[in-house]
């Protein structure tokens, strides 16, 4: 195989693993606030629901989790899945595991802010939404760059693990290559790929973090 069709092969795969590396993103930071309101409500009901999904979702495999989103629909509800399924299958398994993980992020930097920020907006006339909105999330945001960056980089190489559904993203491709051709070239480049891919998200959110500085 010639290097030209190896790089072209590899590109199909990165293509794939940067739609799960954004996708991922797209559903599971909103959804992860969600899911931190849930985890802070004073509703015993609401709090406890919360609290067991983020546990499940950070005390088992994602691999499990990939193979269970999966296979449920049939083996729980007798519902056919074809092919095409083990895309969005992907997205939703990755989507539910990191919204956990963004959540326990959320909560932590929602919490830390003082309680006379509440009070001092109170005193201003601003209502609950327009307090957390206005005043709470900016600051919030600014908080958990740091450790959201750490789960994004992350991110980018758990991608790889979408070869579970037989999903050929990067890695995989790169795997299949190697072997077809006995050759470690694919899996060098593919190595090259992630570290690059995992510099430019870790410069695009030190860039942000400066951005949303107090002091510049």
């Amino acid at each position: 195989m010639s290097i030209t069709v190896m790089l072209t092969q590899l590109g199909q795969g990165m293509i794939v693993t940067t739609e799960i590396f954004f996708l991922t993103l797209l559903f599971s930071l909103p959804l992860g606030l969600i899911i931190s309101f849930g985890r802070m409500a004073k509703n015993p009901v609401i709090n406890l629901l919360s609290k067991f999904y983020i546990s499940v979702m950070r005390g088992t495999p994602l691999m499990l989790q990939l193979i269970v989103v999966y296979f449920a629909p049939y083996y729980v509800f007798g519902i056919r899945v074809s092919n095409a399924y083990r895309f969005p299958a992907v997205i939703i398994a990755f989507s539910l595991n990191y919204a956990a993980y963004f959540a326990e992020i959320y909560r932590s930097g929602i919490e830390s802010m003082p309680v006379g920020q509440y009070e001092a907006a109170k005193v201003l006339g601003y209502n609950k939404a327009q307090t957390f909105f206005k005043i709470i999330l900016p600051q919030v945001i600014k908080r958990i760059l740091p450790p959201v960056t750490n789960e994004t980089i992350t991110l980018v190489k758990d991608t790889s693990l979408a070869f579970v559904l037989a999903y050929a993203e990067m890695f995989t491709m790169a795997k299949q290559i190697a072997a077809a051709e006995t050759n470690i070239m694919p899996l060098m480049i593919a190595g090259v790929f992630y570290y690059v891919f995992n510099l430019v998200v870790a410069a695009v959110m030190e860039r942000i973090e400066r951005a949303m500085g107090y002091y510049r």
